[in-house]
């Protein structure tokens, strides 16, 4: 048995439909809210780039050497009798150094120039009887007899001649008996202690201590064959004097020095590279009043590489790197980021030299890179750059007036 259908109450599902239809009509106003206020133009510092007169600078490492080293050693042999020096001493050219036993070359000498005064003696004899002969009558004395004293005159000559030779070999044995410094520097340790026999002569004399010139020094470098042939380039356009026709002004600092502050000058160049290393020998030479350069140290040489040149200095920290090119973000009149790709050149202290790609009047962003893109707004802050105060940029680039030097750009090579 159904029971009957009850009829609808169309009131009540009008009323549904109207909550219904109101309810959905108010869910799409909840699902899309008012989108969120645009964030302000990221702030940034901007800078126009420093305009300056530069100079490139090339470095090489080399070796510190003596301008001068002498070997002393014995030109005669005995007992070394005294040392008058200390070890490590500084003297000066003909200081006394050591003292041989001179005696035995002293009677040497006394021989030797008693036997030059028998051959003067004899000199004499032979000339009288030569005089009186020439002085005879004639038929007193023959030809042949006058012949036979003049001959024994030149033979006396002749020894006396020796016997002076005899006697200046004698006086240098007993003027070597005292080993004096043959040039200006520092002297080594001792090698031989008095008492002990030493010996003289070529070959195989005995050696009694060293002395090196310190002031001025050597220093000797190599150069790649890229910076040579960069200064050849320079060269032949006119923008430098080869070293081998000028002094070339250079700098040098120990491998603890902050500052190039020893100022020299390249005064040699090799003939050819070597083919082994690819390298051309150069040696610069430098004062060292103080002697805080010491043969054998390693030092740096700064040479100009380049001529002066007026350069766009940036921040180094400014530039990006994207793949292979090298870019900047400028900052236009309306504060709008454009990227622009440039060419660097070579580094002064911190800012990076633009050959290309930049204009002087250009505001770089040097702060706030990561905060930009291409083409977006900002908020820039200028900032003035100050000028570089890496101490080779203060270098002078020319000798002092004393010296020959050149004021065009300069290097070494062929």
């Amino acid at each position: 048995m159904s029971l009957p259908l009850t009829p609808p109450r169309w009131g009540s599902i009008a009323a549904r439909l109207f909550v219904c239809s109101g309810f959905a009509a108010f869910l799409p106003s909840c699902s899309k809210p008012a989108p969120p206020p645009a964030p302000p133009p990221a702030a940034v510092t901007v800078a126009v780039p420093l305009q300056q007169d530069v100079i490139e600078w090339d470095e090489f490492i080399g070796r510190l050497e003596a301008t001068e080293t002498v070997e002393v050693r014995a030109r005669v042999s005995g007992l070394i009798e005294s040392q008058h020096f200390r070890d490590g001493q500084m003297v000066n050219k003909g200081d006394l150094l050591f003292v041989i036993d001179p005696r035995p070359y002293k009677a040497e000498l006394e021989k030797a120039q008693a036997d030059q005064a028998s051959a003067e003696a004899e000199v004499q004899r032979a000339r009288g009887d030569v005089e009186r002969a020439e002085r005879a009558s004639a038929g007193a004395i023959s030809a042949e007899e006058l012949e036979n004293r003049r001959v024994t005159l030149k033979r006396a000559e002749a020894l006396r001649d020796a016997s002076k030779a005899t006697v200046e070999t004698a006086a240098l044995d007993v003027e070597w008996t005292e080993v004096r410094a043959a040039i200006t520097g520092r002297a080594s340790r001792a090698m031989v202690t008095p008492g002990n026999l030493v010996n003289g002569g070529e070959g195989d004399a005995t050696l009694l201590t060293s002395i090196t010139t310190l002031d001025p020094i050597y220093l000797y470098v190599d150069a790649d064959e890229a910076n040579v042939q960069k200064y050849i380039r320079l060269q032949q356009e006119g923008k430098r004097i080869t070293a081998r026709k000028q002094r070339i002004v250079a700098y040098a600092a120990l491998s603890g020095d902050k500052t190039f502050s020893h100022q020299g000058y390249i005064d040699f160049v090799d003939n050819r590279l070597d083919p082994s290393t690819g390298t051309l020998k150069a040696r610069a030479v430098l004062a060292n009043p103080n002697e805080s350069l010491v043969p054998g140290f390693f030092a740096r040489l700064r040479v100009p590489g380049s001529e002066h040149y007026m350069a766009l200095l940036i921040p180094e920290s400014a530039i990006t790197t994207d793949q292979a090119s090298k870019n900047v973000f400028i900052v236009d009149d309306k504060n709008i980021v454009h990227r622009r790709p440039v060419e660097v050149g070579a580094l002064f202290g911190t800012l990076r030299a633009v050959k290309s790609g930049l204009n002087p009047g250009d505001h770089v962003v040097i702060n706030g890179m990561l905060r930009v893109r291409d083409g977006a707004p900002v908020t820039p802050t200028v900032q003035t750059l100050t000028p570089p105060t890496q101490p080779s940029e203060a270098l002078p680039t020319t000798l002092p007036t004393t010296q020959p030097a050149t004021t065009q750009a300069s290097g070494f090579g062929m």
